[in-house]
């Protein structure tokens, strides 16, 4: 079909939800708009759909997600998995919309679908795929992609994101159905009626909770002073209850973007990896004077945090220096308190920092890369499960504000994350330390590690045939100097034998220690740049990473 003939039958079939409708009139003879909206299938890929919400078979609707629906239960009862599947969603618009549909497809195919009542965080979504015994998870949600966005994030029944081949395979069966007429649906309350559509209880997230809870080193909080904001997310209330827990009761939420909202009004892009997003927080710190500040993104999956910069202001931590806080913070203490198991295991990515590398050789922790994405992470830990010794991980990080120090769940827990860095504030402020020093003690100790990351944006049809003639180009034409640094080796891990599976990433190496890697992004119309180097102080490193950046943004025009 062509695009206008697309837009007729959208037109006429997509009567169950009036904004589509709206949309469509609105566009109607626009050429450039309908073909945005109808020029391909929203990919599903291992990050199963992400799009913008709106009318088209590539956009985030209740037909893009009945069909994907339609493909996983088939793909469910064709490899004969446990017929439930665990769903959650977070504050977006029209998350619990989503959810719902999605339960009413799994239910007309035979598939028991459990759903969280209200939001819940991603990894309360991971955990109850395991906890519930379910072949699958279903998670609405578009983590810290600006409020246009939604996603349906499919998990395995390891709880993990599903692999390379079952996101093939889902695919696979995905294409066998058009928007209309091809979807099993039945009524949400007579499955409901029926059993087929279950209510997941609260014991449910409590017993999250006690998991993470039971990993806790066990430091004194109680004097810890906290700032936290959800930015207006799913991590209020199982945030609330770990700290109630732990004994931090000097907890003031910024109001501004304490309850849930899918238009993140303070913070058009809520990602508490930037400023832009942490900033009404910060305003708070000011008056409130905490020891920490820490964000979780909309579907609590990742930790953002500042702290006081000793001139009375507050300073981000990156997600690489929190991850080597707290990586060192929980290796000296179970070292210390005797927990430490025999041949211990960390795990990180490909383009996070290599400071983790000096890190673990000095306390004797294998240390494992991957490629990005925290399901890698996971699979890391099923592995070690599969092995018989899941004691073995410690800790997974990734540079993008990822945390996990526990095999309780297959995913990056903000929740973890929040319990983390307040037992690693409390311990440094017994010994008169803030974060900050922590921080920097880590560099003279190791070297002045340091990371920065640049995106280029590409939207439409035409930004992501821009995006694949970049990486080509890249390809054939391997720049031979960076930024005045002869390159001394290149890996492309779409070919080379790294041990890894494929995948379209490009790493330079160049003489003097510094790393730039290249990679798409799997969820975004973005290429991503990571920039890495040591040096003797942080501005000597920064400056090199400046370099680096000019030199890549060359490449992408």
């Amino acid at each position: 079909m062509t695009n206008t003939e697309l837009f007729d039958l959208w037109r006429a079939r997509a009567v169950e939800d009036p904004d589509l409708l709206t949309e469509l009139d609105g566009i109607r003879g626009d050429a450039d708009a309908i073909n945005d909206r109808f020029y391909r299938d929203l990919a599903f890929g291992t990050g199963g759909l992400r799009g913008v919400i709106g009318a088209g078979s590539n956009r985030m609707n209740i037909y893009t997600i009945r069909r994907a629906t339609q493909g996983l239960a088939d793909y469910i009862n064709a490899a004969g998995l446990p017929k439930k599947v665990a769903i959650g969603h977070d504050s977006r618009h029209k998350g619990e919309l989503f959810s719902r549909e999605a339960a009413r497809v799994l239910a007309a195919n035979g598939i028991t679908a459990y759903l969280y009542p209200r939001l819940e965080p991603t990894p309360a979504l991971s955990w109850a795929v395991r906890y519930l015994g379910c072949g699958a998870g279903i998670c609405v949600t578009a983590s810290h992609n600006p409020a246009k966005y939604n996603g349906y994030k499919v998990y395995g029944a390891d709880g993990c994101q599903i692999t390379l081949e079952a996101a093939d395979a889902v695919l696979a069966a995905i294409d066998k159905h058009d928007y209309f007429d091809s979807i099993e649906l039945t009524d949400f309350d007579a499955a409901v009626a029926a059993g087929k559509i279950v209510w997941i209880d609260d014991k449910c997230l409590r017993d999250f909770v006690d998991a993470v809870l039971a990993l806790r080193p066990g430091n004194d909080v109680s004097k810890l002073k906290l700032v936290y904001t959800p930015l207006n997310g799913s991590g209020l209330e199982p945030v609330k209850m770990l700290l109630d827990r732990m004994g931090v009761t000097q907890v003031t939420v910024v109001p501004e973007q304490e309850k849930p909202d899918g238009s993140f009004p303070t913070c058009p892009y809520p990602n508490p990896e930037i400023r832009e997003a942490m900033e009404t927080g910060l305003k708070l710190c000011d008056t409130v004077k905490p020891d920490l500040m820490i964000g979780t993104d909309p579907d609590c999956d990742r930790m953002g945090s500042a702290v006081p910069d000793g001139k009375g202001g507050y300073r981000l931590i990156t997600g690489n220096e929190m991850g080597v806080l707290l990586f060192d913070y929980i290796c000296r203490t179970r070292i210390g308190n005797g927990t430490m198991p025999k041949d211990p295991v960390a795990v990180t990515t490909i383009v996070s920092t290599d400071m983790a590398t000096p890190i673990a050789k000095k306390y004797g922790v294998e240390l494992r890369r991957t490629l990005t994405g925290f399901k890698f992470i996971g699979e890391q830990i099923g592995f070690l499960e599969a092995e018989g010794h899941p004691e073995r991980y410690i800790f997974g990080f990734e540079e993008s504000y990822g945390y996990l120090s526990g095999a309780h769940v297959r995913d990056k827990d903000a929740v973890n994350a929040v319990m983390l860095a307040c037992e690693t504030a409390a311990y440094y402020a017994a010994q008169g330390m803030s974060l900050l020093d922590a921080v920097n003690a880590l560099y003279r100790e190791f070297g002045f590690y340091r990371n920065a990351l640049e995106s280029f944006t590409f939207e439409g049809e035409t930004g992501m045939h821009k995006m694949q003639g970049i990486m080509a180009g890249l390809r054939t034409s391997a720049p031979k100097t960076i930024a005045g640094y002869e390159v001394a080796e290149v890996v492309d891990y779409d070919t080379d034998g790294t041990g890894l599976p494929r995948a379209d990433v490009l790493e330079y190496r160049l003489v003097n220690g510094a790393k730039l890697m290249v990679r798409p992004s799997g969820t975004e119309p973005k290429i991503k740049v990571y920039l890495s180097a040591v040096a003797d102080s942080e501005e000597a490193a920064d400056a090199i990473n400046t370099a680096m950046a000019d030199a890549a943004k060359d490449w992408m025009k």
